[in-house]
C-alpha cells in the first residue's frame, strides 16, 4: 500500500495514462467489478498485488483471456502438489507446468501413483481449496533459496535453482505449503473450484531416460463447471478417436520393442491407405508443376557439418556409423540433398523456380518418454519439398504453396485451420533487411490468399521466418503438420548461385515446404478425425459382401470379380455366421459399403445395400447400385 506523502508517477492502464502514487499495487488501481486475476507489467506476468513502478504499462488479464486459464491450471497444479503432498509426505515435487488443455505434475515417490488414488487426492484437493489459503509470492536470494529448499528437503528445486542464472527466485506460498515457481497466480485457493484429475503416468526426470522415473498426474481445471463437464465429454470422445486403438482394432500398424521404440510397421490395411495417399499426393504434385526427387538413406558426416545440423541439430541426430574417413550418418533432414541436386549444374535465372518434392524417410532421436503411437516417432517419411527462387519470385510462389496446401488438406475432408507467421527470433542467421523482405512477402501472400492469421513474435526458425498452418480436427483439436519455411542459411552455406539476366552470379532464396508434415504424424491425424471411418476413396476395404447362405457363395463371388474389374476394394464375407453377425463385424471395420446378398437378391440378379451411416437400399439392379457407390466416392 502507498505510504502518505509518496511522490507521485505515472503508469499505462489498459493503455490509458493515470497518475498514481508511488507504492500502490496494482489491485488498488483496478475497479473490483472486473473479473481481473492478474496482470501484464511491460509485457510480464505479475500477480495483482504487484507494486507498480514510473513509466509501468499494465495490460489486465481476465478470466476471459486464454493467459487467465493458464494462470487458473498452473494454481491449480499447486494445488494438486500441496494435496499430494499432505497426503503422502515422503514424496518430493518437481516441476507442474501447464499444457494444452490442463496441468501436470511430475513427483518422485517410493511407489508410483495410480489412477486409483486420484479421487482421494481430489478430496483433499477440494478441503485446501475451502480454507481459502492465499497464494502469496515471496523472492529470495540465490543462497537463500538453496539453503530453502535443502531444509525441506527438496532436491528437485536446488537442482533447478543451480540450472538457472537468476540472482533472485520467486516462490510462491499457501498456507504452511511452498513452491519455487516465476508465477502468477490466483489470489487464493478458495478460487480453485471446477478441477479434474485425468490420469497417471511415468516421465523421466527432464525427460532423460538415463535420470530417475517420476510419477506424473495430468489435470485439469477451468472456471465454470458447464465448460469442465463438455471438456470431459471431449476427452471421452478423445479416447474412443485414439489412433493408437483405432490401429489396433482396424489391424493398420503397429510398433515392437524388439524392431525399436518409435518405429512403425504398416500392416497391409494401413500400408494401403498409405499408398493410397502417396498416390493422390504424387498426382497433385505433377499438377501443380512439381518435379518429384529421391535421396539416400545416409549420407557423410561432413555434408551435416557443411549444413549446420551437427551444430543445430546434434540432440536429435544419431551418431555416426563406420564409413570413409569420419563415418556417414542416417539422415534427420532431406533438404541437403536437394542443395546438392541444385548445386548439380550451374543455373539461370530462366530456370527458376524450381520446385522439388520428395516423400523422404528420416530418423530422428526422439527420447522414449515423448514417443506417442504415430504422432511422435523416430522414423518416419517426410513429406517434403523445396523450392528454389529469385527474391521477386517469392510471393507468387508463397501463395501458390498456401493454395495447394490448402486442396490438399481439404481433399482429407479438413476445412478449419489456425495459421501463423512466425518472426525473426533472437539469434538469427542472414541480414535483417533479408528477414524484413521475406517476412513481408509471407504476409503479403496471406493476405493475397485471404487467410487470417496471428503475428507469432520471435518464434521464427533461426534461418528464416516461417508460416505455420495448423489443421483443427472434427474435435476442435489443433494440429501442426503444414509449414512453409524461408531460408537463408542453406544458400549461404553450400554457397548456391545463379546466374541473372545481366550476367552476374545472385544467391536464389530456399523455400522449405511440407504439407502433410509426415505420413505418420498426418495419418493418425487423420484416423482421429474421422474415427477411423476413412472416407470411401481412401478406405482400404470399401466393399464386403456378406452372404445369408453357402448358396451364395459363386454369386458372391461374381460380384466381387466385377467389382474389382471396376478398381474397387472388395472383400467377402462367407463364414457359416448369421447376416447380423456379419454386420455388426462389418461395422466395427469402419467399412463404407455392406452389399447382402440373399436368395431373394440372387434370384433377382440384384444386391442389397447397407451403408456405414446405417441406411439401406434393397434388391438393387446393377446400375443402381454403380450409382450409389459414384456417390460415395464423391462424398
Amino acid at each position: 500500500m502507498a505510504e502518505p506523502g509518496a511522490r507521485s508517477i505515472k503508469v499505462k492502464l489498459n493503455g490509458k495514462v493515470c497518475q498514481v502514487t508511488a507504492g500502490t499495487a496494482v489491485n488498488e488501481l483496478l475497479d473490483s467489478s472486473h473479473n481481473y486475476i492478474a496482470v501484464k507489467i511491460n509485457g510480464v506476468p505479475r500477480d495483482l498485488i504487484t507494486t507498480v513502478s514510473n513509466n509501468d504499462e499494465i495490460e489486465c488479464i481476465s478470466r476471459e483471456d486464454s493467459d487467465g486459464v493458464d494462470i487458473l491450471r498452473h494454481s491449480t497444479a499447486h494445488l494438486m502438489a500441496q494435496a499430494v503432498q499432505e497426503l503422502y509426505p515422503d514424496t518430493k515435487v518437481t516441476i507442474g507446468p501447464v499444457i494444452e488443455d490442463g496441468f501436470y505434475y511430475d513427483f518422485d515417490r517410493p511407489e508410483p501413483f495410480t489412477n486409483e488414488e486420484l479421487p482421494q487426492i481430489e478430496k483433499r484437493m477440494r478441503q485446501i481449496a475451502k480454507r481459502k489459503q492465499p497464494i502469496v509470492r515471496d523472492e529470495l536470494k540465490r543462497q537463500e533459496a538453496v539453503r530453502l529448499f535443502e531444509e525441506i528437503q527438496e532436491p528437485y528445486k536446488v537442482e533447478i535453482i543451480a540450472d538457472r542464472d537468476d540472482k533472485i527466485f520467486s516462490l510462491y506460498r499457501q498456507g504452511e505449503w511452498l513452491d519455487l515457481c516465476r508465477g502468477p497466480h490466483m489470489p487464493n485457493t478458495g478460487e480453485l473450484k471446477h478441477f479434474k484429475l485425468l490420469k497417471v503416468a511415468g516421465a523421466y526426470w527432464k525427460g532423460d531416460e538415463n535420470n530417475k522415473m517420476l510419477s506424473r498426474i495430468y489435470g485439469t481445471a477451468f472456471y465454470q463447471q458447464d465448460e469442465l463437464d463438455d471438456h470431459l465429454e471431449r476427452l471421452k470422445e478423445a479416447e474412443k478417436r485414439d489412433h493408437r486403438r483405432l490401429g489396433r482394432e482396424l489391424d493398420l500398424f503397429s510398433t515392437s520393442q524388439e524392431v525399436g521404440a518409435g518405429l512403425i510397421l504398416w500392416h497391409p490395411k494401413g500400408a494401403k491407405c498409405r499408398v493410397l495417399i502417396e498416390d493422390y499426393w504424387r498426382q497433385a504434385h505433377f499438377e501443380a508443376g512439381y518435379d518429384l526427387v529421391y535421396s539416400p538413406h545416409l549420407a557423410h558426416i561432413g555434408l551435416w557439418q557443411k549444413s549446420g545440423h551437427t551444430g543445430f541439430y546434434k540432440d536429435y541426430m544419431y551418431p555416426p556409423m563406420a564409413g570413409e574417413g569420419e563415418g556417414y550418418l542416417v539422415k534427420p533432414m532431406n533438404c541437403p540433398f536437394h542443395v546438392h541436386i541444385y548445386k548439380s549444374s550451374l543455373r539461370s535465372y530462366r530456370d527458376l523456380p524450381l520446385r522439388w518434392a520428395e516423400l523422404g524417410t528420416v530418423y530422428r532421436y526422439e527420447r522414449s518418454g515423448v514417443l506417442h503411437g504415430l504422432m511422435r516417432v523416430r522414423g518416419f517419411t517426410q513429406d517434403d519439398a523445396h523450392l528454389f527462387m529469385t527474391a521477386e519470385q517469392l510471393q507468387a510462389e508463397v501463395v501458390g504453396v498456401i493454395n495447394f496446401t490448402l486442396k490438399v488438406l481439404r481433399k482429407f475432408d479438413f476445412k478449419e485451420f489456425d495459421v501463423f507467421l512466425s518472426t525473426r527470433p533472437e539469434k538469427f542467421v542472414g541480414s535483417v533487411e533479408n528477414w524484413q523482405l521475406a517476412t513481408t512477402e509471407l504476409e503479403r501472400a496471406l493476405k493475397a490468399v485471404g487467410l487470417s492469421y496471428t503475428v507469432d513474435p520471435g518464434e521464427g526458425v533461426f534461418y528464416g521466418p516461417k508460416i505455420d498452418i495448423k489443421i483443427r480436427d472434427s474435435l476442435k483439436r489443433s494440429w501442426q503438420c503444414s509449414t512453409i519455411q524461408v531460408d537463408f542459411n542453406l544458400p549461404e552455406r553450400f554457397e548456391l548461385e545463379y546466374v541473372d539476366r545481366d550476367g552476374s552470379r545472385r544467391r536464389p532464396i530456399m523455400v522449405h515446404r511440407a504439407l502433410l508434415g509426415s505420413m505418420e504424424r498426418f495419418f493418425g491425424v487423420l484416423l482421429e478425425h474421422h474415427a477411423g471411418a476413412l472416407p470411401f476413396w481412401l478406405a482400404p476395404e470399401q466393399l464386403r459382401i456378406l452372404t445369408l447362405t453357402e448358396q451364395q457363395v459363386a454369386y458372391a463371388e461374381g460380384i466381387k470379380e466385377k467389382l474389382r474389374q471396376l478398381s474397387y476394394r472388395v472383400a467377402v464375407d462367407l463364414r457359416n455366421e448369421k447376416l447380423g453377425y456379419k454386420i455388426s463385424a462389418a461395422q466395427r471395420q469402419k467399412i463404407p459399403v455392406m452389399v447382402i446378398l440373399g436368395a431373394k437378391e440372387q434370384a433377382g440378379e440384384k444386391v442389397s445395400v447397407r451403408l456405414r451411416d446405417g441406411s439401406s437400399h434393397n434388391e438393387l439392379d446393377w446400375q443402381d447400385f454403380i450409382q450409389i457407390l459414384n456417390r460415395q466416392e464423391k462424398n
